[in-house]
């Protein structure tokens, strides 16, 4: 019944404690009233069957009600529709840049590297409901998958369509990669701007030095996070492909340079991470979500619609009501 209603003044329900005192007042003086008188027999009498005697009690009952809306109406009953808006005061454009190499391939995270990265980038992504976000791939070569972009389901699904192919030029472009990623967002008008570079290899490919790619991020003011993924120690990944296109696989050395990824997140502002296992990864990128926080202004607006004057009408009707039966239909018993 008062389901979203809110009482301004519950304190004054206190007062309700009146009505059982009320109604033991009524009985008491009730019994007081009542005569009675004893007579040895009804022989001689008319007897008659009213029920208006019976009835009488319901004048105290209308009179009980009424108080007890005036109460409920003091205490200010109302309805509250709250309507929220929100306001991005600080916005963050994030480009992540995916190793795709055939070693992302290997499985010493499950079901392998590149499967478990876009498990947990998809979930990253859609915890930044209000940043742009584009993707970059990079093996031997660099090129962009998505734009910046405010649609998280188009960034979700380049993602998740992300794969190896033999299309792009074999090895670790570390340079590249990054470098691809400054060129996306050094026109951005973000008041942050952030890449998540991520690979599990070192730089042996491409013709940009990771360094000066780094460089180029600090001129344009872009933090870069580094995450280093894979085991440590062996690591069952691809060999070689087989004649019907499959990949062969064997127990290899990860090799990651550690070094290198540790001076592109410092020298930009960054961090450098190590995943060694799934559930690794998912804290690195939960982390990283903690730290690049996108500022939110959040306006709350109140709109009270008081409900006491229904409940003021009720009861002075009520009260009507047995006024009107006391000097008509109950007038004799008065």
């Amino acid at each position: 019944m008062f389901e979203g209603i809110e009482f301004l003044n519950k304190e004054l329900f206190w007062l309700l404690l009146v009505l059982p005192l009320a109604i033991l007042w009524y009985v008491f003086k009730h019994k007081k009233q009542t005569a009675e008188l004893k007579i040895s027999s009804l022989k001689g009498f008319k007897i008659t069957n009213s029920w208006l005697p019976k009835l009488k009690h319901i004048l105290f009952v209308l009179r009980l009600v009424a108080l007890a809306l005036l109460i409920t109406a003091l205490a200010r009953p109302r309805t509250v529709d709250v309507s929220t808006k929100t306001k991005t005061t600080r916005g963050i454009d994030i480009v992540m840049a995916i190793d795709v190499s055939a070693s992302m391939l290997a499985k010493d995270l499950s079901p392998n590297r590149l499967e478990a990265l876009k498990k947990v980038a998809a979930e990253f992504i859609k915890g930044r409901p209000n940043d742009r976000i584009g993707l970059v791939e990079y093996a031997g070569e660099s090129y962009t998958k998505t734009p910046i972009t405010s649609d998280k389901a188009i960034v979700i699904r380049s993602l998740k369509s992300i794969k190896y192919n033999n299309i792009i030029e074999g090895g670790t472009a570390i340079g590249m990669g990054l470098a691809t990623a400054v060129n996306r967002l050094k026109d951005s008008k973000a008041t942050s701007k952030v890449i998540i570079l991520l690979t599990d290899g070192v730089n042996n490919s491409g013709f940009i030095d990771p360094k000066i790619a780094s460089e180029l991020a600090v001129e344009y003011d872009i933090k870069t996070y580094t995450i280093g993924l894979g085991t440590n120690g062996m690591a069952l990944s691809p060999v070689r492909v087989l004649p019907n296109g499959t990949f062969q696989y064997g127990r290899i050395q990860v090799e990651i340079d550690e070094e290198l990824l540790k001076e592109i997140a410092n020298v930009t502002g960054g961090k450098y991470f190590r995943a060694t296992n799934n559930r690794k990864l998912e804290e690195i990128y939960d982390e990283i979500n903690k730290l690049e926080k996108t500022e939110i202004e959040e306006f709350k607006f109140y709109n009270y619609e008081e409900k006491y004057r229904s409940l003021v009408l009720f009861a002075g009707l009520l009260l009507l009501i047995e006024i009107l039966l006391r000097f008509t239909v109950f007038r004799s018993f008065n």
